[in-house]
């Protein structure tokens, strides 16, 4: 049922107000989901939407939710990554703005068997695209010590990488870790409980840092909002939700290096480099959920918007 796609979308008020320049334009939701932020951006315009999502069964569920809005909208199923090509097979030269709303939905955590959550037993998998071959299986029974101490230290910012990654090998020698239960069990009796925070589970850190690892969710942004400022019009905005430091760290890193006119040295007395800025920060800072939304929604608690206009 349409109702079992339930995704809570975040900051939709600061969304709408940033993103909607022109009621007439062109819009992408690059990360569609449950269509949430979609829907609200359609109801409040006389836009045209391209949604984008990997993820099959949301898609499906999308395309139910938007079906009053006939043909201001078209879906397709490609990574935000894809961002160019898809504009490209739509003859789309130039839009008015885009929208990243990265990291897992509510639905995909809440889906037990999509193996995102500890909160379920289930098949460990984690793929946002269900065709997509690298699942988190293949990953924690496959991978070298090294590069699991890696993944979730790099991904997971968890001090305890090491010693986590010796309890995954050590289980595995035994028998394949199969199950999100199995793996957040392993992880816990790893870590010290001197260590073990109060808020939040033990395996939290490494099941984030895995799940990043088997959609290549980090990589992938720097390209994405580059091609995004590349594909806006004059005046058009970019806009990215992230949830976690890693994530908002490079938007926040990229926007502020596409916002920048020279970069010579400067021990050079006058500019070679000739470089022209192509955003304008509209958000000197991250915007953050106000405490109503935190309470109505908790998982918004760590949203964080930044927006940029093409110069």
């Amino acid at each position: 049922m349409l109702d079992d796609f339930f995704h809570a979308p975040v900051m939709v008020k600061e969304v709408v107000e940033m993103l909607l320049i022109n009621k007439n334009g062109v819009y992408v939701d690059a990360t569609l989901g449950g269509a949430g932020h979609a829907r609200v951006i359609l109801e409040n315009s006389d836009c045209f939407l391209v949604g984008i999502d990997r993820d099959e069964e949301a898609l499906h569920y999308a395309e139910q939710k938007l079906a009053r809005f006939g043909k201001r909208k078209v879906l397709v199923k490609a990574n935000f990554s894809d961002l160019v090509r898809v504009l490209e097979k739509l003859d789309i030269e130039k839009v008015d703005g885009v929208l990243f709303d990265l990291g897992v939905s509510s639905h995909q955590l809440d889906r037990p068997e999509r193996g995102f959550s500890f909160n379920f037993e289930a098949p460990l998998d984690m793929r946002m695209d269900g065709g997509a071959k690298l699942s988190a299986h293949d990953i924690v029974n496959g991978f070298e010590q090294k590069d699991l101490e890696n993944i979730i230290r790099s991904y997971g910012e968890e001090r305890m990488a090491a010693r986590i990654a010796r309890a995954i090998i050590a289980k595995r020698k035994l028998a394949p870790v199969k199950t999100t239960t199995e793996l957040a069990s392993v992880v816990a009796a790893a870590i010290p409980a001197k260590f073990k925070g109060r808020k939040i589970h033990p395996a939290t850190k490494t099941f984030q840092a895995i799940r990043i690892a088997v959609n290549d969710e980090l990589d992938v942004i720097k390209p994405a909002v580059n091609a995004a400022t590349d594909a806006l019009k004059s005046g058009g905005r970019v806009c990215v939700i992230s949830f976690h430091s890693l994530e908002d760290r490079i938007v926040k890193n990229e926007f502020r290096t596409l916002s920048t006119t020279c970069e010579c040295p400067k021990d050079i007395p006058y500019c070679v480099c000739h470089k022209q800025a192509k955003l304008t920060l509209i958000t000197k800072k991250a915007l953050k959920p106000d405490e109503q939304e935190i309470k109505s929604n908790p998982r918004a608690r760590s949203a964080r918007l930044r927006v940029a206009q093409r110069c």
